[in-house]
Order: structure tokens, then sequence, then C-alpha cells
């Protein structure tokens, strides 16, 4: 009995060792996060790029770029941010577009649920929130398409307040702050740090704090090669570049392998005009337009059934090139044909080749092809 009353009485003191020694940690990285406050505002205000989406704060400009910015390089979002501006430059034309016309300003971005989510929020908007971003956190994330660090970015930079936004960037920065061994792929990682992060950022300038943050992830702080810890602001608070651990965090998870799909394109062209097809309205690509494919890898002779084409329609295919295209989970390896037809087939959209530029919003997936169409 004593011996199991002393084996209890040891376990809560093991307990509350733990206790003590998790509250310090935590509260060591709390005062390590808040002490990078004042210089990381003084470098972004030095040094932050002006940007297109930065030239003022109006919380449909932040949106815009933060959604087109997901998944997607600075340099290649400026021009689609501009465009998209142009044509549709407030949350009613956003509401109101076509989806053709969405998914064309679109092509090229990629991950086209983005932009189908814009929509589906600028409807809700113009019809519960009369045409106006909210500004509470909470209805913010309640939009399509609007998750933690979006919403976190337009609470911060268009009104103000103090919510963190946390992406690949800022998880990176955090990381090599505090030399954070914890995998930055998992949720429960991301949570932690927004919490951190909530708790330290300062209640004044929100939004540049988080614009700091990613900004020194974009520009020094960098993903792949040696971070630019000389020119860093930070670097004096940073434990790994002060350990020189910095290239060795953040701690990222061995990504699942990707499924490998063998497809066959085919340009089916006649007088000028050239066949496409339009994907279903829900899966991969979804409502977009293609270049007719299937799966595996055809022969020549084989072309006239797999693409329904009739004898007397003409099909002596041309080989193209061979083309691969890499989504999140799958990668497409393609061949491709060209069949000049001598008449029009049945079961195709015929568009005409200079409307592929401006009317059909085709995927990057198919572009090696596109760029063959003369």
């Amino acid at each position: 009995m004593d011996i199991s009353e002393n084996g209890r009485i040891q376990s809560q003191s093991s307990d509350e060792s733990a206790g003590r020694f998790t509250d310090a940690c935590r509260q060591a990285q709390k005062s390590r996060l808040q002490a990078i406050n004042v210089p990381l505002l003084t470098w972004y205000k030095a040094n932050g790029r002006m940007l297109p989406w930065r030239r003022d704060s109006q919380p449909y400009h932040v949106w815009i770029s933060e959604i087109m910015l997901q998944q997607t390089r600075i340099e290649a979002v400026i021009p689609y941010y501009s465009r998209f501006m142009q044509a549709l430059p407030g949350v009613a034309d956003l509401a109101s577009v076509e989806d053709d016309r969405l998914m064309k300003l679109w092509e090229g971005l990629g991950y086209y649920s983005r932009a189908r989510n814009l929509k589906k929020a600028a409807i809700v908007i113009m019809e519960k929130y009369g045409g106006f971003m909210p500004s509470r956190y909470e209805e913010l994330v309640g939009l399509p398409g609007i998750g933690s660090y979006t919403a976190g970015a337009i609470a911060s930079i268009s009104f103000g307040k103090a919510y963190p936004a946390v992406d690949g960037n800022v998880l990176r920065v955090v990381s090599r702050i505090l030399e954070s061994r914890e995998d930055i792929l998992k949720q429960s990682t991301k949570k932690r740090m927004g919490t951190l992060l909530a708790e330290t950022m300062p209640k004044v300038e929100a939004g540049a704090f988080n614009q700091g943050l990613m900004e020194l992830g974009e520009t020094l702080c960098i993903p792949k090669g040696e971070p630019k810890c000389p020119q860093c602001p930070l670097a004096g608070f940073c434990l790994s570049s002060l350990h020189g651990m910095a290239g060795q965090i953040p701690v990222k998870s061995l990504p699942k392998e990707r499924r490998i799909e063998k497809r066959t394109v085919c340009i089916l062209e006649y007088n000028g005009y050239i066949g496409l097809r339009k994907r279903a309205p829900t899966g991969l690509l979804a409502s977009l337009y293609e270049l007719p494919n299937v799966l595996g890898h055809l022969a020549k002779e084989e072309l006239a059934d797999a693409f329904r084409l009739e004898e007397e329609a003409g099909i002596a295919g041309e080989r193209l090139p061979d083309a691969r295209h890499i989504f999140s989970h799958v990668e497409w390896r393609m061949i491709g044909y060209k069949v000049r037809l001598t008449k029009p087939v049945q079961g195709y959209l015929m568009a005409k080749k200079q409307d592929l530029k401006t009317i059909y919003p085709l995927p990057n997936a198919f572009s090696r092809y596109i760029k063959l169409i003369k």
C-alpha cells in the first residue's frame, strides 16, 4: 500500500514537473516572438515590396490577391491580378460574372475551385452583407473558400484587427525563430503557431506585422537553399540561425506519392476549327474546356474508336511531342496526335482557333498542345 501510494505521489510530482517545464517553454517562446515585433515592423516599412495589392487595403483587393497567391508565386500572380481587377473591379461584378468568363480570367493559375469559391462568396456578400465584405473574423471565415489564413489576412490588413495569417511562409519563419521541430504540415502545428502569434503579435499595425512575416518568408527566410540569415532583421532572435540549424528547419513530413495516369490527347482540326469538350461540373478541372483525351497511351490505329471518328472523317494522326502535367495528387503523362478532319464529327464543340485565346477556359495541363495549334 505504501509503495502504491508513494508511486502515485511520485507520478503526480513528475506530471507537475512536466507541466511546469511545458509552461516555461511556452512562456519562453512567447517572449521570443514578442521581441520580434518592433524589428520586424521597422524592417517591413523600409523593405516591403510595393506590390499591386498593397497600394491600398481595400478588403476586395486583399481577398482576391490572397486567394490568387495560394499555391502560386508572386511573379506569376501580378499579371493575373491586374487583368482580374480590370475585368471585375468589385464584389458585384464578381458575383454576376458568367462562369466561363471567370474561368477564362483564371486560366493558367490552376486550382480552379478557388475561382468558383470566389464567386460563391461574392454572391453571399451581395445577398447577406449588402455588397460589403464583413469585418468580423468569424463572418469572414464562414464565407466559401476563406479559411483561417485568408480571414486573418483580410481582418488584419483591411480592418486592423489582430488576427494572425499563418501560411507556409509564416510557419517556416516562426519554426526557425523558435527552432521548432514540429511537422509544419500537421494542422496541430499550424493551430499552435497561430495561437502563439495571436497572443504575441502587436494589437496596432497587425496588418503590417502579418505582411512583414510573409515578406520575410518570401525574400530572406526562403524555403530552398540557404536562408539569407546575414540580411535578416530577426537573426539575433532566431534560435535556428544562432545554432546553425536554419537549413534543417522547418520539418516537413514526406508527401504521398502522386498517382500516375497515362493519357492520349488529340487535336481534332477541321477548316480552322478545333474540337473541344467540356469537363464534368464536379471533380478535377470541373467545367473547364479541354482537348479530347482518353486514359492510356494509344497507337495511331486505335484513335478512330477511342475518339469516335468515322473513317470518312479522316483519321491519319500526326504524332505530337509528349507532355507531362503535375497536379497535387496525380501526374498526367501524355502523348498526343493531331488529326485533320475532312468533315465535322458529332460529340465535340468545334471552336474557332482564335476563340481559344479569348472565350474558352483551357487548363494548363494542355498548354503544350495548345501552343501547337497555329
